[in-house]
């Protein structure tokens, strides 16, 4: 799941160059159908095995999954790449409050300590000197998608004591696939989001590195590494991955935060900490 973090961190910047020459729904729809066609085949065998239970348990995954990246990818478009990643971290000590909120189950009062720390370094990072009436747009599709991927997090330690982790590996990716091409004419139609997709080598390169090594490699790893875990460990070590793409994009973009900035990343990073090894709580005990 280290590993993981590492890849999903990096191509943050990727991703990022790659918006320059696709709009958001094609750059998705192509990452993940090209991830979605070996994993077919690696896991035929298990597909074919797939039980209904196991099958709407994935797709519900999917569907999470599919929202994350739907808003992430589209904040990425209209911010700047350690922003968007330190705001998707905000999703770590959102499965505890959910969990709270939406099962109705007691947390620890260092889950709610970590909680605030972290919205407060979410202002900080996102809500300008100026105010928040100049809050960017990106930010804030970035924000939906941190909701999206916690509860992402307490679904699949949910399922994945349950069912066949090849088929919830598969399904999610399969799932956001689909999601993705039906979504490229439904908002080109609206209006919404212009379809772009120009094949040059930035955007093939990231196509590939995205689809085969955070996608189709880490995703199964990610599922497998939660199976052996709690939602709770898994939450610290994914908390790395705002790190590793801060730095990354410092180095390849020049990318500075400020002082507002750090303080806002730091404070997410604080409330994660605060929030995990204080208070933590397993997800599949509550959905």
């Amino acid at each position: 799941m280290l590993l993981c973090s590492l890849v999903w961190g990096i191509t943050f910047v990727v991703v990022k160059d790659a918006l320059a020459d696709s709009s958001p729904f094609a750059y998705l729809a192509a990452r993940f159908t090209l991830a979605a066609l070996p994993m077919a085949w690696f896991y035929r065998a298990d597909l074919r095995k797939l039980s209904a239970a196991e099958f709407w348990a994935g797709v519900r995954i999917g569907v999470l999954m599919f929202g994350g990246y739907a808003f992430q990818t589209a904040g990425i478009a209209e911010t700047t790449p350690s922003k968007a990643a330190f705001i998707t971290g905000f999703s770590v000590v959102l499965v505890p409050v959910l969990i709270a909120v939406l099962w109705r189950r007691r947390i620890s009062v260092w889950a709610w300590i970590g909680a605030c720390a972290s919205l407060a370094g979410l202002y900080y990072l996102t809500v300008p000197r100026e105010g928040i009436a100049d809050l960017n747009r990106g930010d804030l599709l970035v924000t939906g998608c941190a909701f999206c991927y916690a509860l992402q997090i307490i679904f699949i330690e949910r399922y994945s004591a349950e069912h066949s982790l090849a088929g919830l590996s598969f399904l999610q990716v399969a799932v956001t696939a689909a999601f993705s091409i039906f979504a490229i004419p439904l908002f080109a139609a609206t209006h919404l989001e212009p379809f772009r997709f120009h094949l040059t080598a930035e955007l093939v390169f990231a196509v590939i590195v995205t689809a085969v090594f955070t996608t189709a490699i880490a995703y199964p790893l990610l599922v497998w590494g939660q199976s052996h875990t709690s939602a709770t460990n898994t939450a610290l070590i994914l908390a790395s991955e705002p790190v590793f793409a801060a730095v990354t994009s410092y180095i390849v973009l020049h990318e500075r935060l400020g002082a507002r900035g750090l303080a806002g990343a730091a404070l997410i990073l604080a409330g994660i900490l605060v929030a995990e090894l204080k208070g933590p709580v397993r997800a599949a005990e509550h959905t």
